[in-house]
């Protein structure tokens, strides 16, 4: 079961890629007030910020800051302190106050560049007190000192449109799809970067089913700054500014009647009168007006946004509703709404999900796939509850998820967090947190009970409530034993790094009264934390918190130990082991950082803009390449250890940005252009001793084709067969290499494929399922190619390697290795049967064969950290495979240098670093 909320994606380089960079510390606030003792405040006076002038947070500041307007007075005292805080007034954007029951109000500003958001950049101010009595307690949040960016778009919006639909890896999965655009955003970090948002989604089940991508395109240049694909397990994503239409109220009279719960026991139900006598499941008693929909067995892909003007509230001709409902939930989601409304209400003060009693709307009896939907969520402003199955109730019974789901609206009108990496974490984590405070509260369950941490319990029709949780608060994970390492920006690392902050909060808890507890995390919430916060962020807005609601000394040392009991402090991530060494911190996603290397020369893209080249030397400094001077984006770097050469990316007035292939030497001089265009995409450059390959995708054709440039001429395509693509290629001296592809027979035959240079033709061809290949012995099979997909060639001095996968999923991927005549195809590593792995990452030396397996969703628990892709190593001429590194998170985008050593980018420390080893580590 996965409980999502869904808000804004961001560029993973904009979040991590300067930890550690840290800044200086504001004169006012210098000294050692930062640094603590067992005995010293707990409460840190001042955080610094990263990648940012400004801090992270200040407290105790205690500075009159006279006015009637919360948001002047506080914008004020920014505008005079600017030496302090390195906050331009001027590009700030009051969005909200804030009050507390105790006369606090909280502003909060979101930062704009030129006008245009930054994405996730929010700060606050934290004022006590009335008029001129009033005063400033303390600030903080992200707000980024050094965006220089532009902020004027220069690639038309439907040329931005149709290279986010390109950017599908899968073709056929482009068909049908749409792109809704999101509008314009500046990605923070460094100098930043203006992108378009666009969210792409298609219609095919088999493809998009649960699924969405999220793309930023760079909007100046039209490169991919950021593009993801949400796990099958993520609920659909629909902006939050697209809420559901609330009922209408006018004319409805309240009234009580009856309902059947999911066991068939009648229940009192707070209902609506219509005009015509007949009612509604519509609470009217509350500021916010409840309001329950039957879905009817609707598939949850017809219910992306906006509920369809057909779909009604429950009704009935008398205020006894009939006997049927029991089966949808119906009722329970109803009184569930009320008691988590009640919740937010009563013990903190907070009117309604949105704090201003907007109406909450929830959607029962939802199908996926033409099955029972075992999931629930907040999506568009309202609550969908999944019909259930034999196995599970209507997940409209439980009221922890009702809490855990409401609970994400909240944390939408609020933190805003960002739905990625740590603060999505932190989302489920205070999600899972008020879930069950919701519960306990409500049915008056003690924290001693058994019951008090479990979340979901009372799902299953069948079983234990202890069998039947989802997730559990009182796990004991932390950061140092627990944390799964998913690479930067990946899409539901969430669900499985949560429990380490949801235990955290669910100690202090146990520890506090519960209900000074409740107010505790929910003052951190709605008035400290902000997008893009982090774990040890948050520890420092709950303790900043719970100094403002007057906790005592003992209490606050009580939750920095339950923060220190789960691995939540500074510096976390440098404490997690490694046998592998760094060479560059907080990578970028998505292939544009894949590295390369030829003996111990490497390449990779890094930032916006730029390509760099660094050795393996302890101490080298990467060293630009890319020109600094000009606006495109350049990435997608390769190497033959003498030269490199890479995409660069810029704007073309009218139509698609034009694509370039720049290559330089290594030790500097002349830049060179071997290719530029605007009617194609250019992907997987390769080089190899002056010679420049790669692929290119014609946007009017539809055709994949090689391209080749030889000694730095000007690159021209190789002539395939009509109706052939060819991808993916490899260039070793004399010999090019690519994935030739075709239908045949109906089916997609896919061909290994040898073209040499001298002789300007193909010198060797492997059907993917056959014996031999062409210009060999042993000819092909006559089924050859049918359900069987090839890719990943790989040229070494005498082999061709490649991968080949059967699409029934009946064993798992072999590698390949052929003679480069056509001869002697072998499996150097055979597909397994009985545990059918994918393999999607292939490289090589002349001595080793590095692999990596694509990761797949465990069913029925959550993801840990043995789950994630791992780098394996063999000799090239065949044996048996061992690990290449013991770290325990993610290992991506392998790349092999000379003899056993390999480059990849790791995710183990929290972060995604490009690493090195020198030599297999074995048996781990």
């Amino acid at each position: 079961m996965h409980h999502r909320s869904r808000t804004p994606k961001l560029l993973g380089a904009a979040v991590a890629v300067v930890l550690g960079l840290g800044v200086g510390v504001p004169p006012a606030f210098a000294g050692p007030a930062g640094e603590l003792t067992a005995e010293a405040d707990p409460v840190p006076r001042l955080v610094a910020g990263t990648d940012t002038a400004a801090p992270q947070l200040v407290t105790g500041v205690d500075e009159s800051a006279p006015g009637a307007d919360p948001a002047e007075a506080a914008r004020a005292h920014l505008a005079a302190h600017r030496d302090r805080y390195g906050v331009d007034p001027a590009e700030l954007v009051a969005t909200g106050v804030q009050r507390s029951s105790d006369g606090r109000r909280t502003v909060r500003f979101e930062q704009r560049h030129g006008g245009v958001p930054v994405l996730g950049a929010a700060y606050l101010v934290h004022l006590a007190g009335e008029g001129d009595a009033q005063r400033v307690e303390s600030v903080g949040g992200k707000y980024f000192t050094g965006l220089t960016a532009p902020t004027t778009q220069t690639v038309p919006d439907e040329a931005l449109r149709g290279l986010a639909l390109a950017s599908i890896e899968d073709g056929p999965a482009r068909t049908g799809a749409t792109a809704e655009d999101g509008g314009l955003v500046v990605l923070p970090g460094g100098a930043g970067r203006l992108a378009r948002h666009f969210t792409v989604r298609g219609t095919d089940r088999t493809v998009w089913d649960g699924k969405a991508r999220e793309v930023y395109l760079d909007a100046t240049t039209g490169a991919v700054a950021l593009a993801e694909t949400a796990g099958v397990a993520d609920t659909p994503r629909t902006p939050a500014a697209a809420p559901a239409a609330p009922a209408p109220t006018a004319g409805l009279e309240p009234a009580v009647g009856t309902a059947p719960d999911v066991h068939g026991n009648r229940v009192k139900v707070n209902i609506a009168r219509l005009p015509d006598g007949t009612y509604q499941l519509i609470d009217l008693t509350r500021p916010s007006v409840l309001t329950v929909y039957d879905a009817g067995g609707r598939d949850e892909m017809d219910l992306p946004g906006r509920l369809p003007g057909n779909l009604h509230p429950v009704s009935s001709p008398t205020p006894d509703f009939p006997d049927s409902l029991a089966a949808t939930g119906a009722a329970e989601a109803q009184r569930n709404a009320a008691a988590v409304y009640d919740f937010y209400r009563d013990r903190l003060g907070r009117n309604g999900i949105d704090g201003n009693g907007g109406p909450i709307d929830a959607v029962v009896n939802v199908t996926s796939g033409g099955k029972g939907l075992t999931n629930a969520y907040w999506n568009a402003g309202r609550m969908t509850y999944g019909s259930g199955d034999d196995k599970y109730y209507p997940f409209a019974v439980a009221l922890d998820v009702a809490g855990h789901e409401m609970t994400h609206g909240v944390v939408q009108y609020t933190a805003k967090l960002a739905d990625r990496d740590q603060p999505d974490a932190l989302n489920e984590a205070l999600a899972d947190y008020f879930g069950n405070a919701v519960e306990d509260t409500a049915l008056d369950i003690p924290m001693t009970d058994p019951r008090a941490p479990l979340l979901g319990e009372s799902l299953c029709r069948t079983g234990t409530q202890e069998a039947c949780a989802t997730r559990r608060l009182d796990t004991g994970r932390s950061t140092l034993k627990d944390y799964v390492g998913f690479p930067a920006g990946f899409a539901d690392g969430s669900h499985d790094n949560s429990a380490i902050m949801s235990g955290a909060l669910w100690d202090i808890r146990r520890t506090l009264d519960p209900l000074l507890a409740d107010r505790l995390v929910y003052r951190a919430l709605s008035e400290y934390l902000t997008p893009l916060d982090t774990f040890v962020d948050t520890r420092n807005a709950v303790l900043a918190a719970g100094r403002s609601l007057g906790l005592t000394r003992a209490q606050l040392h009580a939750v920095t130990a339950a923060f220190d009991a789960h691995g939540i402090k500074e510096g976390w991530e440098h404490r997690i082991g490694m046998d592998s060494r760094s060479l560059m911190q907080s990578l970028t996603d998505g292939s544009q950082s894949r590295p390369d290397v030829v003996d111990g020369r490497w390449v990779m893209a890094s930032g916006p803009t730029g390509v760099v080249t660094g050795t393996l030397g302890r101490n080298a400094e990467p060293v630009r390449l890319s020109p600094a001077d000009d606006k495109r984006s350049h990435y997608g770097p390769a190497t033959d250890g003498t030269l490199a050469a890479w995409i660069a990316q810029g704007a073309a007035v009218g139509g698609p940005p034009e694509m370039s292939v720049l290559t330089r030497p290594l030790d500097g001089g002349a830049t060179n252009t071997v290719y530029s265009s605007s009617g194609r995409l250019v992907q997987g450059v390769r080089v190899s001793g002056g010679n420049v390959a790669f692929q290119a995708y014609d946007y009017r054709t539809g055709l994949h084709q090689p391209w080749l440039s030889v000694n730095g001429a000007q690159a021209a395509p190789i002539a395939l067969p009509d109706g052939h693509h060819g991808e993916g290629v490899s260039l070793r001296g004399d010999l090019l290499a690519w994935t030739e592809r075709w239908q045949e027979g109906g089916h997609t035959v896919y061909a290994p494929t040898v073209y040499s240079l001298s002789a300007g033709k193909v010198v060797a061809q492997y059907v993917a399922g056959g014996t031999g290949g062409t210009g060999g012995t042993g000819g092909t099979v006559a089924t050859a190619g049918a359900g069987l997909r090839a890719d990943h060639v790989l040229l070494t001095a005498d082999r061709l390697l490649w991968l080949e996968t059967p699409l029934d999923g009946s064993r798992g991927t072999s590698i390949r290795s052929a003679a480069l005549d056509g001869s002697d195809a072998t499996d150097l590593l055979t597909g397994s049967t009985t545990e059918p792995r994918q393999i999607n990452e292939l490289t090589a030396s002349e001595q080793a064969v590095t692999f990596g397996y694509a990761f797949t969703w465990p069913k029925g628990r959550h993801v840990v950290n043995s789950d994630l892709p791992k780098l394996w190593q063999l000799p090239i001429d065949g044996g048996t495979p061992e690990r290449l590194s013991c770290n325990r998170g993610g290992q991506y985008m392998p790349v092999a240098d000379r003899g056993t050593r390999v480059l990849w980018a790791d995710a183990t420390p929290g972060r995604t670093d490009l690493v090195v080893r020198e030599r297999p580590a074995g048996t781990c």
